[in-house]
């Protein structure tokens, strides 16, 4: 770039003063705090605003990007739904009716744990991505069984005797794979591996409880699921405090068989 007519570089460029001779940009002040691009004056702080990041290195620091952890709302989205529907199966109350945590099962234990899954895979979390998407499904499909408008349970009208082991076989199928994420969980925290390790737990009882229609093993499930809630509510906290927000954070604990 040259300057205008009728100025030269030794006009500009003072004992204070540099040249790029290559791009005829010259700099000047104690801290070469101006720049002189043409016949025009700067201050290098105008140009950070106007040209920063990426397309003036020189001049303003790359801007740091990073994406935020979305595990924390998946397990909480997971945590607060699990703990609402296991306090009917534990029979608190005395309440047996589930349909108020159909809400929940909807938009938070589904929507948006389903989200969170799918923020996992972009940031190539693959079990993450499995596990959140999965479980954020399960509720979805929960909250259709309970819906009028998707007919699921009229479609056995006349056939009540069925529905039962129909939604037991749904069960098991959850439980089988639970079981298999706890296998991908033992090299982990004391307390990621507990929370799947009771979930399976909790589907086991579940199972058992619609297979043989024996409340005691239905709100044994329940109970067991009000412990996978709280777990689940304590890995959210773990990755959502930090130095900055809390005094109190958590702190991993490996299990005893691990090696570092």
């Amino acid at each position: 770039m040259s300057l205008s007519a009728g100025t030269s570089d030794k006009d500009l460029v003072s004992e204070h003063e540099h040249a790029d001779p290559v791009s005829k940009i010259m700099t000047s002040g104690e801290n070469n705090e101006f720049i002189h691009i043409g016949n025009k004056k700067y201050h290098r702080y105008d140009l950070m605003e106007a040209f920063g990041g990426t397309l003036n290195p020189g001049l303003s620091p790359y801007p740091v990007r990073q994406l935020g952890n979305p595990s924390p709302l998946g397990l909480c989205g997971f945590a607060m739904t699990t703990f609402v529907l296991s306090m009917f199966n534990a029979r608190a109350m005395g309440i047996t009716v589930p349909n108020v945590v159909v809400g929940l099962a909807v938009f938070y234990g589904g929507f948006a744990q389903f989200a969170a899954g799918i923020w996992e895979g972009v940031i190539g979390n693959t079990f993450a991505m499995c596990a959140l998407t999965s479980y954020g499904s399960f509720w979805l499909a929960f909250a259709a069984i309970n819906i009028k408008a998707f007919g699921i349970k009229a479609a056995y009208t006349g056939h009540e005797d069925q529905l039962g082991n129909a939604v037991s076989f749904f069960l098991l199928g959850w439980t089988l794979f639970t079981f298999m994420l706890t296998l991908c969980t033992i090299k982990s925290t004391v307390a990621f591996f507990s929370l799947f390790f009771f979930l399976t737990l909790t589907f086991i009882f579940l199972t058992a409880g619609d297979f043989t229609h024996k409340v005691g093993l239905t709100r044994t499930g329940g109970v067991l699921g009000v412990i996978t809630a709280f777990i689940a509510f304590y890995n959210a906290f773990c990755g959502t405090a930090s130095a900055q927000n809390s005094y109190i954070t958590g702190r991993p604990i490996r299990l005893p068989w691990v090696r570092v």
